[in-house]
């Protein structure tokens, strides 16, 4: 196991248990305790957690948003089966917007092969190579800054790359979907490009796993109302999917992967 593999471990284990050791974590990964220190100290900087006597403690909140190497690890199988659906709801030769994210990167690889002959615009550095030689499709990358362990473009550039374009649909990656908060995010500048892209586009599909189902984060993207449709692997009763279909958004619920049974919804504890 290599260090960073290591450090989205350490991560994924302090978010879930809200703190940890460093004697523990020497024990569960068979090294010493100063490679413990070190990866924690890493993970400090990287604003992950806070060192503490002997440990880590998870820095929790609406605000602290887990790393891409975290996110892309959970909910791997949802998030698969989630962007098969969300592309059936495609059109052939659609302007698309891809978002930033790995739910969203899920239904860029699913696109791979569908011979849909799709525009697509994104501000996500993995959307676009993912796509790039994509047969029949051109890729339109946003301007903007590049945040570093996300390959997500935001800044004022990348908003104004929305500003020139019609587009029919956008599929939108958040971290979070409520019924009364509506569509949230981590990171403001985030949320900023998510609002351009929304205003350039005539629907709005949310691709999201059912840990994201009720969460709030700290900025807000976007009012329930002013979704199209939501792919999801929730169950069917959770409050945000009565109020959506309540709303007159359109809700397609896929089962989970693991469970194909009618009525036998299971909420992962993934990490939203």
């Amino acid at each position: 196991m290599d260090a960073k593999e290591r450090r989205t471990l350490i991560e994924e284990r302090v978010i879930r248990s809200g703190e940890v050791s460093f004697g523990e974590l020497a024990e569960v990964f068979g090294v010493s305790e100063m490679t413990i220190r070190r990866d924690i100290e890493v993970l400090q900087t990287d604003g992950v957690l806070r060192r503490v006597s002997g440990g880590a403690i998870s820095l929790g909140g609406t605000a602290f948003e887990p790393s891409y190497d975290l996110r892309a690890g959970q909910a791997v199988d949802s998030k698969a089966h989630i962007a098969e659906e969300v592309v059936s709801l495609l059109r052939r030769g659609e302007t698309v917007v891809l978002d930033s994210g790995s739910t969203v990167a899920s239904v860029a690889r699913a696109i791979r092969g569908r011979g849909l002959g799709l525009t697509v615009i994104t501000p996500s550095i993995t959307v676009a190579t993912t796509l790039a030689d994509e047969p029949d499709t051109q890729v339109i990358l946003t301007g903007g800054t590049v945040r570093p362990g996300e390959l997500s473009l935001i800044g004022a550039d990348a908003e104004r790359t929305f500003a020139r374009y019609n587009c029919d649909t956008f599929v939108i990656g958040v971290a979070g979907v409520d019924a009364e908060r509506g569509l949230t995010e981590y990171h403001p500048q985030e949320a900023s490009v998510k609002q351009a892209a929304m205003d350039a586009s005539t629907r709005v599909i949310v691709g999201v796993d059912a840990a994201k189902l009720g969460r709030v984060h700290l900025v807000n993207i976007a009012p329930l109302a002013s979704v199209t449709a939501i792919v999801t692997d929730g169950p069917e009763d959770h409050p945000t999917i009565v109020a959506a279909r309540a709303g007159g958004v359109e809700v397609v619920v896929v089962p989970p992967p693991a469970v194909q049974t009618a009525g036998s919804f299971q909420v992962p504890g993934e990490i939203a």
